[in-house]
């Protein structure tokens, strides 16, 4: 008993260093082989700057081959799925970006049920991913599901319209939403801080589920803490994009050129550009995409599942209810 103590002692005061700390670092070299992907949705009705914001989030010219149509085409143009997909590579991490645009939305006359074919669209990615998965070769699965929806609000009203708050409500449960106050430069500040208290008093008046920032970790250092807090107060992110430099105080930024002066897209004075930037990209991509496959893609997949069972054991009593039936006749004429 006492040498099992002295050795225990022993082995407490000379701890060899056995290397399983490098594990996090074996992840990371395999992740950035392999590299990342990211699908990101634009819904909104056209005018509202959907193409420009991407751009400018991205650094990359996604539309340049796009037709641009007249207000008769508009009118009565259906509602499309267009994907663009981009490799962006940034100190030697790859990204593979997918934008997902829905030109056509919220253009016509009659908008009713004008969110349908962006829903199936959704449904139709999660059942792809759910064929994949079940069959034999899960070797090189396409992870085409949609990660983040954002969804352009006009600034030329009271607040949500009854088509924002129904496209909002059809998707919430399919779909992270990220709602966006869109051209924010048409507005005084004082008019973006009324129209987000406004548009957050109707989400939550009318029971809409948009993305949930995670709450921070007691261990969190202050500054993150306050980035947080910052992020969920800016909702919807005020956003304004352009592709074009113009000079500022002797520095060359992007933004636009006003007689009255310059909006200046990544000063957060001007805008939410930044924070939405950071968010997307910087702090909560791989939230984006963890609440996509644990929630989103988890309710698909049960009901899917429950769907399968329900077949399975229909069909099971059919049979069985016959087999029965076939015995009981059998019966009766012996």
């Amino acid at each position: 008993m006492t040498i099992s103590k002295n050795v225990h002692y022993r082995l407490s005061q000379y701890k060899e260093y056995v290397g399983f700390a490098t594990l996090p670092n074996q992840v990371h070299r395999k992740s950035v082989k392999k590299g990342f992907d990211f699908t990101l949705m634009v819904a909104g009705e056209s005018g509202l700057g959907k193409s420009t914001l991407v751009n400018s989030l991205f650094l990359t010219d996604l539309y340049k081959d796009r037709k641009l149509l007249n207000a008769e085409e508009r009118i009565t143009q259906t509602v499309e799925i267009t994907k663009h997909t981009v490799d962006i590579e940034e100190k030697g991490v790859k990204l593979k970006l997918t934008i997902v645009d829905t030109p056509g939305f919220g253009d016509a006359v009659n908008n009713t049920e004008c969110w349908k074919s962006v829903a199936d669209y959704i449904d139709q990615q999660f059942e792809q991913y759910f064929r994949d998965e079940s069959g034999l070769n899960r070797k090189n699965i396409q992870d085409n599901r949609v990660h983040c929806c954002l969804y352009f609000i006009s600034p030329f009203g009271h607040g949500l319209r009854p088509l924002d708050v129904e496209f909002m409500k059809a998707l919430h449960e399919k779909v992270n939403i990220v709602p966006v106050l869109a051209k924010a430069d048409t507005l005084t500040p004082s008019e973006v801080k009324k129209k987000k208290i406004k548009i957050r008093e109707e989400i939550e008046q009318y029971g809409i589920k948009i993305y949930q920032f995670p709450d921070c970790d007691s261990d969190e250092d202050e500054d993150f803490k306050q980035q947080d807090l910052e992020l969920k107060e800016s909702i919807p992110f005020a956003v304004i994009g352009s592709n074009t430099v113009v000079e500022a105080k002797g520095k060359r930024v992007r933004g636009r050129l006003y007689p009255w002066g310059i909006v200046e897209v990544e000063n957060s004075a001007h805008c939410d550009f930044v924070k939405l930037r950071n968010m997307l990209v910087r702090t909560h991509m791989q939230d984006l995409k963890d609440v996509t496959r644990e929630t989103h893609y988890e309710n698909y997949r049960a009901q899917c599942i429950q769907s399968m069972t329900r077949m399975v054991v229909k069909e099971r009593n059919r049979k069985y209810g016959h087999t029965q039936a076939g015995c009981t006749h059998t019966k009766t004429l012996a």
